[in-house]
Order: C-alpha cells, then sequence, then structure tokens
C-alpha cells in the first residue's frame, strides 16, 4: 500500500528565506552597533560578517567606542 500526505506528515518544500526578513535584521544588528557607540558611518562600511563579528561581544565594542549610555 502506498503511504499518504496525511501519515507523512512533513513538509515537502522548505520555506526559503526572503530578502525582507534578512534586510530587517542586518537594519537591527547596525542599529545595536551605534547603540553601542560606534559611529554612524563607521558602522555603514562594515561587511554583514563584520557586523556579527562585532555583535558576538558587545562589552568590547562599548569599551572601544564609548557608550554613551
Amino acid at each position: 500500500m502506498r503511504k499518504r500526505r496525511t501519515t507523512q506528515k512533513t513538509p515537502l518544500t522548505r520555506p526559503r528565506k526572503s530578502g525582507a526578513p534578512k534586510n530587517r535584521r542586518r537594519l537591527e544588528q547596525r542599529r545595536r552597533l551605534v547603540a553601542l557607540g560606534m559611529d554612524e558611518s563607521a558602522v555603514e562600511k562594515l561587511t554583514s560578517r563584520e557586523i556579527l563579528t562585532l555583535l558576538k561581544h558587545p562589552v568590547k565594542v562599548a569599551k572601544a567606542h564609548g557608550a554613551q549610555s
């Protein structure tokens, strides 16, 4: 007997990432770096990989760039 879709219960296709959520995440990450004290123009020049690396160590970023809070 053949297995039916109702018994498999697994998705046939994997959902793909769309551009809008990715852009929203990147914008939020940039805003977090600015909140930690980095200059906005310096953050704009960073690549997305560099931004993620800096966000792994927020205390170091705040000390190096002097947080305003």
